[in-house]
């Protein structure tokens, strides 16, 4: 979201002026009459000769009368400007913006500090800093972004304000600078043919490496795509979805599939790739020259998908990734890189400024993004919009210092389990040891798990410390009349290419079958992996929750057992699972992998690579709904499966991995995920197990 805080109006300072000149003439007046009512009282009680103050009488009469003509003018000019404030934008000044063209909604100015300034903060003082600017719900992060020049008054904005231009502006007071504006070429000798809203804007040390546009409208995609071929752009980075809360924030400019002309531009779609932050596309483009088309250039578009409306992203691990993606397909020698949200000034200018802090912690080992933001703000005003953007750049910067670059090639694995396994450190751990230790870092958010700490639900939990976040539990429905029965200890969590692929929940409990199987029900599940026995040394980890043999009742639902087989490492059995009052049924698989010991792991990985991959055919011919995932608390054993599933998508994918990185995010959707060093370790070791088993597979050097 580009625009957070709505705000009333920037005139505040010439309404006070207004109110100041008005009370002015009021006291006046008021002081007249005082005086003269003074007077006339000395008056009748001294002898005075009568007559003697008829010419001040008539003096104060004829300037009450001039005072009151003036109030009653200037009244009168001061409603019509503030009718023409709610019905005009300052054309020279923007300082906000509208979310739609027939609105006004003008922002009030912020105070900067002149005196404030920021210096550059080495990254040795980085975790320190952060941690300070944090306390007091960011206080000081608000201090420090309210003491940003704003950058307005850097500039005119005369183009943009023309009445030829006015239609192509998304928002009428987000507008590009005279002076660092993009100028595409004149069409037809048409003088405003030359404009688009898009500004150029310096990189690190780059000049120009961006250019930062608005989401094209349904009468500017022509000129968008003549800007990416006219200034000979390879990548395209789209920060905001189409839709957001119902409304347009960009018309989609690209053909869905096959291909599709846009003024003198032809684009083709050549390929995409879905993953769960962002989407990649790939255009065959091609300009109509009037002598014929010219050869066509590949364009890549970096569609991050993961940016909520309201506020940033929880965590800026799938930022950073796709940060890293824009820079490996972005070509050495092309022409800037288009960065676009909606208006082209929050999101746009929060990626920015992130690439740039990425490139000079490289280069001078600190940061310094109060005057990065300073003087990108010279180039198009409002760049990084509000002050949960401004944090999240520090956020974004602080983690990349702490965990640094973790993705490997499948090519050099090898080398990095060597390293793992014999680097001492510091504590004389192992590296693998130092690597995990790493992961506690990630904070058990206790404030959001309120509602799995309710009384009501406590006993629905099976062990205490591990409860579901409020932002991504599974929510059932409430039962009629009955309180607090949406709750199931359970999470979403994010698949390799799909948000919310699997549910991790606990092994179910005499009192929650019914809620297990209503779960599976409500959320369309086809696939459930259970990764623990139901007594494991004498203690029970799961009740039965499906029929030995037959058919077994839990409230509203019938399971029938249709198969059941035993696989070399796990059963396998299909169970037809009916919801009474409608008579649906719903054929439900049920994956039990044996061998995983409460304490330990598997003896080796190629059972685990066999379950994952006969997990992901059911998923292919029942339709990709979430697939629960349990084990006795759904945490420790769930999480590595989850975790090996995406590490061994994105090995077969894109013959990378990030062991550590997919466990960090696993923990930060539910807690302990991945419970041991000896579990972390067993995801090296599965992966290592897949390329030996599968090197013919695919070509991962």
């Amino acid at each position: 979201m580009d625009h957070p805080y709505r705000q009333h109006t920037s005139h505040l300072g010439k309404v006070t002026k207004h109110t100041e000149f008005t009370m002015i003439l009021f006291l006046l007046a008021t002081t007249l009459l005082s005086n003269h009512s003074s007077h006339g009282n000395q008056t009748a009680e001294t002898s005075a000769p009568q007559g003697s103050h008829v010419l001040p009488s008539a003096l104060i009469t004829s300037l009450l009368l001039i005072i009151f003509i003036l109030l009653t003018v200037y009244l009168f000019r001061f409603r019509c400007q503030r009718k023409d404030l709610v019905t005009s934008v300052d054309k020279k000044i923007p300082n906000g913006f509208l979310e739609d063209q027939e609105q006004t909604v003008v922002l009030l100015p912020r105070s900067p500090s002149p005196s404030k300034r920021y210096f550059p903060i080495s990254l040795d003082c980085l975790e320190e800093e952060y941690r300070l600017r944090s306390a007091d719900d960011g206080k000081l992060f608000r201090e420090e972004f309210n003491s940003l020049p704003c950058g307005f008054g850097r500039g005119l904005f005369e183009e943009a304000s023309r009445e030829e231009n006015r239609e192509k502006n998304r928002y009428p007071n987000i507008l590009p600078y005279d002076h660092s504006r993009v100028l595409l070429s004149h069409i037809d000798g048409n003088v405003c043919s030359d404009y688009i809203n898009a500004s150029y804007i310096d990189g690190y040390r780059e000049k120009n490496k961006f250019i930062a546009a608005q989401g094209p409208k349904p009468d500017t995609v022509a000129d968008f795509w003549r800007m990416v071929w006219e200034q000979r752009c390879a990548t395209i980075v789209m920060l905001t979805n189409l839709r957001e809360r119902k409304e347009e924030k960009c018309y989609q400019y690209w053909p869905e599939q096959g291909c599709w002309q846009y003024g003198f531009v032809r684009v083709a779609v050549e390929d995409f790739t879905v993953l769960v932050d962002y989407t990649i596309r790939k255009f065959c483009v091609q300009y109509q020259a009037p002598d014929g088309y010219r050869a066509p250039r590949l364009i890549t578009q970096l569609h991050f998908t993961s940016w909520p409306d309201f506020g940033v992203p929880l965590s800026p691990i799938g930022m950073l990734k796709f940060l890293k993606k824009v820079k490996s397909v972005n070509p050495t020698h092309a022409g800037p890189i288009i960065v676009h949200c909606s208006a082209g000034v929050g999101r746009t200018g929060t990626f920015i400024v992130i690439d740039a802090m990425m490139d000079m912690m490289q280069a001078e080992q600190r940061v310094d993004v109060f005057g990065f933001v300073s003087r990108i703000r010279d180039q198009r005003c409002q760049l990084v919009q509000t002050d949960m953007q401004y944090s999240f750049i520090y956020q974004a910067v602080l983690e990349h210092y702490l965990y640094g670059d973790t993705e490997l090639d499948i090519a050099s694995l090898e080398g990095h389990l060597h390293r793992l396994h014999s680097t001492h450190t510091h504590m004389d751990r192992v590296g693998l040891e130092e690597e995990f230790r790493k992961l506690t870092n990630v904070r058990i958010m206790k404030e959001n798990m309120r509602t799995g700490n309710l009384p009501a639900n406590m006993r629905k939990n099976r062990v205490l410390q591990i409860i579901p976040y409020d932002f991504n539990r599974v929510i059932l429905s409430v039962k009629r009349g009955q309180e607090f029965t949406d709750y199931i200890n359970a999470s979403f969590i994010d698949g390799y290419r799909q948000r919310d692929y699997f549910i991790a929940t606990q092994g179910p409990l005499t009192h929650t079958v019914q809620d297990f199987w209503r779960m599976v029900w409500e959320w369309k599940c086809h696939s459930i992996v259970m990764l623990t026995e139901l007594k494991e040394r004498e203690q029970e980890k799961c009740v039965r929750y499906w029929p030995a043999e037959g058919a077994v009742t839990f409230g509203e639902y019938v399971l029938e057992l249709k198969r059941d087989t035993l696989c070399e490492t796990f059963s396998l059995r299909d169970l037809l699972l009916t919801y009474t009052p409608e008579k649906q049924t719903r054929v439900v698989r049920h994956f039990h992998f044996h061998g995983w010991p409460e304490i330990g792991i598997p003896s080796e990985g190629k059972g685990m690579i066999d379950i994952i991959a006969a997990v992901q055919r059911q998923q292919q011919q029942s339709g990709n709904h979430p697939i629960v995932v349990h084990c006795s608390a759904g945490a420790g054993r769930t999480g590595t499966f989850i975790a090996l599933s995406n590490i061994l998508e994105r090995v077969k994918a894109e013959g990378l991995l990030d062991v550590f990185q997919t466990v960090k995010s696993l923990r930060m959707q539910r807690p302990h995920m991945v419970q041991t060093v000896e579990q972390y370790d067993f995801c090296y070791k599965v992966v290592q197990d897949f390329v030996d088993i599968y090197s013919d597979y695919a070509n991962f050097k």
